[in-house]
């Protein structure tokens, strides 16, 4: 099947991402991965799902052997992978706003 489905994992564990025990941002806690890594993966991710819907389009325009409802679904799946990945990007830019605000 051309569709991948879209991995929740890596949507959950942005969220999950261990601040715990004084370690610096940089550096992942034990056992996790760092915010850049789980953030460069699911940007992939994103890009998978795009380059999916991508060829899935052609294919269908080529008369491959793809059915519409298939199509449709990775457009679908990769058009609320990408308008997430931007609502992150805006409260990131936010929250860095709201700090550069902040009066030491």
């Amino acid at each position: 099947m051309l569709i991948n489905n879209i991995n929740t994992s890596s949507v959950t564990s942005l969220g999950a991402t261990s601040a715990s025990s004084g370690s610096s941002l940089g550096t992942p806690a034990a056992g996790g991965s760092s915010f850049k890594d789980t953030l460069l993966k699911s940007i992939g991710e994103v890009d998978n799902l795009q380059k999916d819907a991508n060829r899935a389009v052609e294919q269908l325009a080529t008369g491959g052997d793809v059915s519409p409802a298939e199509v449709l679904s990775a457009v679908q799946k990769a058009d609320i992978a990408f308008r997430l990945m931007m609502q992150i990007r805006n409260k990131l830019v936010q929250a860095y706003q709201d700090v550069q605000q902040i009066r030491v």
